[in-house]
């Protein structure tokens, strides 16, 4: 049996041009060497598995290469290189700091950074998670880091720079490594295929590279284990069922449904996803990106972005041509609303079905604007039937009517044409609404209430809606709409009000002290802003401090732009009792206390302390 070598060891890159997707830092590194500026301390990061020790490598191997090529490039040719290349270089170093993190283990590097290389010009240190390094081995290592021999050049990898201390960081060029994209990991895995005589679907290599979510070797190493299984041919059924993916087309299906209002048909789909053994919130993150796809690619100059193999674009461009952005934007809404509340849902199953039914009946269940409606009944147009309402356009700032529909899709030719526009879903009452008769809060005149609904006029019983619930009807949605702008209005501001609110205020502090400071408080009103006069500082600070005073005042009398100056008025502090002889102000109590030790006196002069006035 001959010694196997899995694809991310056989076909590790050896050279800066074979770093997949890394041309940022590659370049940048080609450039240092031509012109002769290597700075003696490095520091690669980014996520696992993008190149970061690749590149310190080949790194290593081109500053001590003999014949470095024109586009400095390792020759692989000469002893340097031969040696490293049989894992028996004396000047290049390796350390894994994951399992070498103690000070013991910097200070046996630090004693063989002094020995200069035996043969070449450069001593090279590849130290690996440096992060994993302890604060005393950090701590050890600093000044060899900053000040190493003319030799000595190091090179740091590490998956979490936030763990590395600032001293570390500040020592060395730090070169960010980033995800590996879907195309770029397709294109290298295809080249590795024709390599290796190996027919794999496109459509396969997309999925192997979306689960391995931008590390390259999460991707070979996927790619062996899918050419194993598939005995030479991967394909695209052979990987989603090793890989245990929800399959594309169970997505195109429900979402034809949810166009069509079809809420059984997305329902038997989604129990089909369930007898295969996936989760409704596996389901849902699925079905959310593969809308996501479909916004992406209605717009050309977004279609960019849809990272699907080009077999796949075709589908997306047909289907994402029978619903409208709004529509899609919906869905989307829902889909995130679902996921965001699926750890708590009790019912996994019931919660995943709630999501499609309500998703299959976007356009009917719909939020209409009373401002709208009422514009519209004024205007003379005809209302809305309460069972099936009409699809209506989002109300803006400048013309809040309602929008007609402009164009209708058809989706097949057995189901009537569709076409949705902009809503806003609200929750299905389960049962029918019967408007109950609600007493008018303003007088029923008509100058007070130009927009009164006649009581005597008799309620019709709302009809079910297709979806098992009902709108309200227009004369329901007119007094809300009465109601909300009333409870909005402000309220005149008065002095007496304002007093009556203070003291309600002062009644419930929690402190004696406020309690009394509020009662004794002189209060006038100027226009928007509350004079507050009080006979001392104290009661001025106590005041002051109280967070929750304004807020509430402002909420009592509906007056969000309500201000308030605090005054000091001495002539209104309470008179003294003439036998009283505590001590009140901050001279009083402090010679009170010095009376008792006459320390404080010398305290005060150490310590350069000054009494506040009264």
């Amino acid at each position: 049996m001959s010694q196997y070598l899995v694809s991310a060891r056989k076909y590790r890159p050896a050279r800066f041009d074979e770093v997949v997707g890394q041309a940022h830092v590659t370049q940048t590194l080609k450039n240092a060497l031509k012109q002769d500026k290597l700075a003696h301390a490095f520091l690669f990061c980014g996520p696992r598995g993008v190149g970061k020790t690749t590149c310190a490598r080949i790194l290593a191997r081109v500053i001590n290469c003999e014949q470095v090529t024109p586009e400095n490039e390792p020759c692989n040719v000469c002893n340097s290189c031969q040696s490293f290349n049989n894992n028996a270089s004396f000047n290049i170093l390796e350390l894994d700091a994951a399992s070498n993190n103690s000070v013991d283990h910097i200070r046996a590097l630090v004693e063989q950074v002094r020995f200069p290389p035996q043969q070449g010009k450069y001593k090279i240190f590849i130290i690996d998670e440096v992060h994993m390094l302890s604060q005393a081995a950090f701590n050890a290592f600093l000044k060899t880091l900053e000040e190493p021999p003319p030799y000595a050049i190091f090179i740091l990898a590490t998956t979490e720079k936030h763990k590395i201390i600032p001293t570390i960081l500040s020592r060395c060029q730090i070169y960010d490594f980033k995800r590996i994209s879907i195309a770029d990991t397709v294109k290298h895995l295809q080249g590795i295929c024709d390599q290796e005589k190996i027919k794999a679907e496109e459509d396969a290599l997309h999925i192997i590279a979306e689960k391995a979510d931008g590390a390259l070797r999460d991707a070979l190493s996927i790619f062996d284990r899918m050419a194993s299984s598939a005995e030479g041919e991967v394909t695209y059924d052979g990987v989603i069922r090793n890989l245990n993916v929800l399959d594309f087309q169970y997505y195109f299906r429900v979402v034809d449904a949810l166009i069509a209002g079809d809420h059984s048909q997305a329902m038997l789909i989604l129990e089909e996803v369930f007898q295969n053994g996936f989760e409704g919130d596996i389901f849902i993150n699925g079905l959310a990106e593969h809308v996501r796809n479909l916004l992406v690619i209605q717009d050309t100059r977004t279609t960019e972005l849809l990272e699907t193999s080009t077999t796949w674009h075709q589908r997306y461009r047909e289907q994402s041509l029978l619903a409208s952005p709004s529509f899609l934007l919906t869905v989307l809404h829902l889909a995130n609303q679902t996921d965001v509340q699926f750890p708590l849902a009790r019912n996994k199953r019931l919660h995943t079905e709630m999501a499609l039914i309500r998703m299959a009946h976007i356009h009917h269940v719909m939020k209409v604007d009373p401002a709208a409606l009422l514009a519209e009944k004024k205007n003379g147009q005809p209302e809305l039937s309460p069972s099936l309402p009409k699809p209506v356009a989002p109300p803006t700032a400048t013309s809040p009517s309602i929008a007609p529909q402009d164009s209708m899709q058809q989706v097949s030719e057995e189901k009537p044409a569709l076409q949705h526009e902009a809503v806003t879903l609200v929750e299905v009452e389960s049962e029918e609404i019967t408007p109950e008769p609600v007493s008018d809060p303003v007088p029923a005149s008509p100058e007070a209430m130009p927009h009164a609904v006649d009581k005597t006029v008799p309620v019709p019983k709302a009809k079910p809606s297709p979806v098992g619930g009902s709108l309200k009807s227009l004369s329901s949605l007119e007094k809300a709409f009465i109601l909300k702008q009333q409870e909005q209005e402000e309220i005149e501001l008065s002095l007496d009000h304002i007093r009556e609110v203070w003291e309600e205020y002062a009644n419930r502090a929690d402190s004696p002290s406020l309690r009394q400071f509020l009662m004794d408080a002189q209060i006038q009103l100027t226009g928007e802003r509350i004079t507050v006069i009080v006979g001392t500082q104290m009661a001025r600070g106590m005041i002051q401090q109280d967070t929750d005073l304004m807020p509430f005042i402002r909420e009592q009398v509906r007056h969000p732009n309500l201000g308030m100056v605090l005054d000091v008025d001495t002539s209104l502090a309470p008179e003294r009792d003439a036998t009283d002889d505590t001590p009140t102000t901050p001279r009083e109590i402090f010679d009170h206390l010095a009376e008792k030790n006459p320390m404080i006196h010398e305290l005060r002069k150490r310590f350069d302390l000054r009494i506040d006035p009264v």
